[in-house]
């Protein structure tokens, strides 16, 4: 890798566009050199509904990302989710090959291409082909099989697809703000690299990742992915509840929801009244604190229902050690953390994005959880010698590796 590369991540959200500039040094460590962020309302449920509004949004953030940087944003790893990502797991197997019988990279190369053949609809793309360990001659539970002996190699991988269309209408908002894609990346296998240890992942953890429209499930056992998720619903499901039911404004519910909202209203103060004012009406009336946490935490009970239900279907109840490793801005609500663990009966944790350098203040914050992962999936998965379209300083420096092979890469 050249002295200094820089990398460039797009989280295009529901609620908001973040776009963060990062510089990679020759240690490989990540620097937080450029940050923008602008609300985005182009977006439901992860997939646009409108591409002007979405386009203005992402070159809003990318302008305020480039005056604080001083370079120029020409490309970008960009984050996918969404109700139409799909995952299943597959096995592909190869004869080996190679002078003595001894595993080359191209053997694991050709098992891994084996894998991808699966059927899947013409309606959908596959987004990664990520392995999850190797059987070599029989023996299973190997991590690299490069440079053992064998007749025959074994790979069992775990396949996430998109929908065609979402993929190619959020494509197509990012080329219009004159940005290249370096690769489209799940956001929750993205998240995972800011806010998961290698140790989470071998003991087993399950990534809830509380967006604005969306919930986002990524489940590791063994060290891998096993089960990718998304759940159709957010904080703003949240927020669209007390809107109902205390009849205020959407801004006025989410006020009222940051402020004074909790997942656990036994431990608010019943007497605790606060004042609201009601679409139609002229003067303020009160409501109990209490009563605004319980509506928080129906949402929330219902929303951990469906998670409860993706750990289920991947096998892994009580499999996971590590627990659940909770972000994003719908974590920032107060006692979701203790919620999940007296819901779900086992650990459960609020975490923030670690593993960057530079302006890492301004982004030490679960919000940005799945930008901080994009820069880190960036700086992981580029080879020695190879330069995003980006480059150094905004200009193209170097060939980008192909996206097979980087979807390939464990």
């Amino acid at each position: 890798m050249p002295e200094q590369t820089v990398l460039v991540a797009i989280d295009v959200g529901t609620t908001k566009v973040c776009v963060l500039i990062g510089e990679v040094g020759r240690t490989g460590v990540v620097d937080v050199i450029g940050i923008g962020h602008a609300p985005s309302d182009g977006l439901r449920k992860g997939v646009v509904i409108d591409i002007d509004r979405t386009v203005q949004s992402v070159r809003t953030a990318i302008d305020a990302a480039e005056r604080l940087s001083g370079l120029q944003v020409r490309s970008a790893f960009v984050g996918i989710s969404g109700g139409h990502i799909g995952s299943q797991n597959s096995r592909g197997m190869v004869a080996v090959s190679g002078h003595g019988h001894d595993v080359t990279r191209d053997d694991t190369l050709r098992a891994i291409d084996a894998a991808r053949a699966v059927s899947i609809p013409n309606t959908r793309e596959i987004l990664h082909v990520i392995p999850r360990g190797y059987v070599v001659d029989g023996q299973a539970g190997v991590r690299d099989p490069i440079g053992m002996s064998a007749v025959r190699l074994e790979v069992e991988t775990h396949i996430i697809t998109a929908s065609t269309t979402s993929v190619q209408n959020l494509t197509k908002c990012v080329q219009r703000a004159n940005i290249d894609i370096d690769e489209m990346v799940l956001t929750s296998l993205a998240t995972s690299e800011a806010v998961l240890t290698e140790e989470d992942k071998e003991l087993g953890v399950a990534l809830v990742d509380i967006g604005g429209d969306t919930t986002d499930i990524a489940i590791f056992q063994d060290g891998s992915i096993a089960h990718t998720a998304t759940i159709p619903m957010g904080a703003r499901s949240i927020t669209a509840d007390l809107g109902i039911v205390l009849r205020v404004t959407p801004d006025v519910a989410e006020n009222v929801k940051l402020k004074y909202g909790s997942a656990l209203p036994l431990e608010v103060d019943p007497d605790e009244i606060i004042q609201i004012t009601s679409i139609g009406e002229d003067l303020a009336h009160g409501v109990t604190r209490r009563h605004v946490s319980e509506i928080v935490e129906s949402r929330l009970f219902e929303i951990l229902r469906f998670v409860q239900a993706e750990i289920d279907a991947a096998g892994a109840a009580n499999r996971l050690q590590a627990g659940l490793v909770i972000t994003g801005g719908g974590s920032l609500l107060a006692g979701v953390g203790r919620s999940s663990r007296d819901q779900l009966g086992m650990s459960a944790r609020v975490t923030t994005p670690s593993g960057l350098g530079g302006l890492t203040d301004s982004v030490s914050s679960p919000p940005y959880a799945a930008a901080s992962g994009l820069l880190l999936w960036g700086a992981k998965h580029w080879s020695s010698g190879d330069e995003p379209a980006s480059g150094r300083l905004g200009e193209r420096l170097g060939g980008r590796i192909s996206r097979l092979f980087k979807g390939l890469m464990p």
